[in-house]
This record gives structure tokens, sequence and C-alpha cells, in this order.
């Protein structure tokens, strides 16, 4: 998958006010040593580890696919990539905002370690706290 269908299939996923990413942002993103994609034809995630920690840039799921357990299916990936490559910790952000998502990390026992103000703007021009979620693997 290149980055402009990593665009595209974020921008699907990402349909409520939040701004998607752009194919220029998944290009860069790409290219780093660090950064892993794990996908299936659904949903994907984008993971960056360096020494032992581990962030999860992203999970986007086909919203035709939703409550299918596809993105908890794609956490746990990512949580299973992040231990091979020698992470001990899988840190991420999500907006307040974002209650599904939020309910994802929390069963899957992330727990909040800080909060970013007004880090999230969306497309209407309002901001939202982001949340930093801490897990360790």
């Amino acid at each position: 998958m290149n980055a402009d269908d990593l665009a595209r299939r974020h921008a699907r996923a990402f349909q409520n006010d939040m701004r998607p990413w752009s194919a220029e942002e998944f290009k860069s993103l790409l290219t780093s040593a660090q950064v892993r994609l794990i996908q299936t034809d659904h949903a994907f995630a984008l993971i960056r580890t360096v020494a032992d920690e581990a962030e999860l840039l992203t999970l986007a799921t086909d919203p035709d696919h939703w409550r299918q357990c596809l993105a908890r299916a794609r956490l746990q990936s990512v949580e299973e990539t992040a231990r091979r490559a020698g992470a001990a910790t899988l840190f991420l952000e999500v907006s307040e905002k974002n209650a599904p998502a939020r309910a994802l990390y929390v069963a899957a026992g992330y727990q909040e370690t800080a909060r970013r103000r007004a880090y999230y703007q969306t497309r209407s021009g309002h901001r939202s706290d982001a949340l930093i979620l801490r897990k360790s693997l």
C-alpha cells in the first residue's frame, strides 16, 4: 500500500471533524526506518519504535467495517510488533473527543499519563485536548 492509498483510507476512517493525514505526511513517515506499517484489507496502523519505546502514530479502520473488532486486532498486532522490536512501553495520543478510540485503548489496558491542551484542531476550527496514553508491554 502506498502513501496515496493510506491517505485515502485514513480520510475514510476519519470522517468526523478530525483532519485526516495527507499523502505527503504518509510518504514522510514511510521513509523512516523506525516506522512500520501493519495492515489488513480494512484496517491499518503505523508505529514508530526507537530504543525501548514504541509510539502508535495512527490506527484507522474502514467505516464499512467498524464494530468488527478490526481495530482491536490491529492494536494487538501493533503491541506484538513493538515487543519483537524491543519496546517495553507503547505510547499513543488520542483526542479527548474520540470516545470509541478511548474505549478501545482503556479496554486494552492503556492509562492516561498526560494531556496536551488544545492540541488537535478540527476541520471546523475547534480545538480538543490530546490524551497521552501508555501501556507497558
